[in-house]
């Protein structure tokens, strides 16, 4: 949630911040590169100035918080590096998570990347991520990365709203997030930003403006996750006092999907959305809309979306058929069918067969006519010519239902307001 917030899985509760046995810490959508190795090095709430209105750190984490050296960092990577499989060697990336690493002083930030720069010279790693805060960069900040070879940095914008930020606790505007995006351009760096949906003060207009300015900025990737209410934290707070309401987790997957919409039409990666699944989260989750596979909700909402969309098109009493991946098949259906179930309430069910095909590209959809279609059988889709090939996402539709997202109950992810108390 915050600057570099990666949870680790279960498994990693208690360990070192700087250690991690190899293959405990679950992969991601890498953004230097799908299946590569992620060694993740953990510097839990170093560099941060102040603790903003939804930090929890621990929590987010997972981890508990001592201070990392450069021997520990380097005893991290050549574990990982040799027991892991050679395959998964060729693209390996040391990630530091959970501080606003640029806020560290500088000989910290030294001694922190000084411990990689060897694997980095040597090819051993490939890149070097950190996450940091839009109003820790300057030039000078920069220099030491560009020595050290760190090749991408996250920003924890958060959102592109003034309003926004200042009551979340942020300490900087948004012409802080601009300034900072430009600068690590300049340096030819990759940039990512990362975002979180539902903080004080922010509606679907706000989603919208954040958007769009996120586009101006043209970044390599995002992170998009829900701000939940964490135990300890200043949201807790507000939320005990009745001052402040989280997403519900219909509202929450909806404003995913209509960023993820945007930002696929625009050729923006995301590489990760919603918070993984730990057992510090579970504990000191007092409410909000957490999913332990809220990204896999989110596509499924958008696979349904583009369904109906297609399949409207399909006389009653017809059949065409539909072509997806197979790795597709789960968001097509839904969480426990959800999206089939939909489909046959609104009488679209019996209009399609389900078929797929290796050459189908991820996510997407193709609709073949049914004069196509003979019977229920398999066969080589890909040869098959659709009167309408449609993939998804439709970027000539910039509209989006996510203003009429059903709110749910709440009360799931709820505990009472006891709990958010230290």
């Amino acid at each position: 949630m915050d600057e570099g917030a990666r949870p680790a899985s279960a498994k990693t509760e208690g360990r070192s911040a700087a250690f991690s046995c190899p293959g405990e810490v679950e992969p991601e959508a890498c953004p230097s590169g799908n299946m590569a190795l992620v060694i993740p090095i953990f510097i839990l709430h170093e560099g941060c100035p102040h603790r903003c209105l939804f930090c929890n750190q621990h929590s987010i984490s997972g981890q508990p918080a001592p201070v990392a050296s450069g021997a520990e960092i380097e005893t991290t990577i050549r574990a990982w590096l040799a027991q892991t499989r050679q395959a998964r060697r060729a693209r390996v990336e040391v990630a530091f998570y959970g501080g606003s690493f640029t806020c560290l002083p500088l000989a910290r930030q030294d001694e922190l990347l000084a411990a990689v720069r060897p694997f980095r010279q040597q090819g051993m790693v490939h890149h070097i991520r950190l996450s940091t805060r839009p109003d820790a960069i300057d030039d000078q900040r920069l220099d030491l990365l560009a020595r050290h070879q760190v090749s991408i940095v996250e920003l924890g914008a958060q959102s592109c709203d003034d309003e926004v930020l200042r009551r979340s606790g942020r300490g900087h505007d948004a012409a802080a997030i601009v300034a900072a995006a430009r600068l690590i351009r300049e340096r030819d760096m990759r940039l990512g930003l990362q975002l979180m949906l539902g903080l004080p003060g922010e509606n679907s207009r706000i989603l919208r403006h954040t958007a769009g300015e996120v586009i101006r900025l043209r970044p390599d990737f995002v992170r998009i996750y829900p701000a939940l209410v964490l135990r300890g934290s200043g949201l807790a707070r507000l939320h005990c006092q009745g001052d402040y309401q989280p997403l519900s987790l219909g509202r929450a997957v909806a404003w995913a999907a209509y960023l993820k919409k945007r930002f696929d039409c625009e050729g923006i990666r995301v590489v990760r959305m919603g918070l993984q699944a730990s057992a510090a989260l579970t504990r000191d989750l007092v409410a909000g809309p957490h999913h332990p596979a809220f990204g896999e909700l989110v596509l499924a909402r958008m696979m349904l979306a583009q369904t109906r969309r297609l399949l409207a098109g399909v006389p009653a009493g017809k059949r065409c058929a539909l072509v997806i991946a197979a790795q597709d098949q789960s968001i097509f259906r839904g969480p426990k069918s959800a999206n089939l179930n939909r489909l046959r309430q609104l009488g679209l069910l019996d209009r399609f067969i389900l078929r797929t095909d290796p050459a189908q590209p991820r996510q997407t959809l193709r609709l073949v006519p049914e004069n196509t279609v003979a019977g229920d059988g398999g066969g080589d889709m890909g040869k098959q010519t659709s009167s309408r090939p449609v993939g998804w996402p439709d970027c000539i539709d910039q509209h989006h239902d996510f203003d009429r997202a059903t709110v749910a109950d709440n009360s799931a992810n709820s505990q009472p307001c006891l709990a958010s108390t230290t």
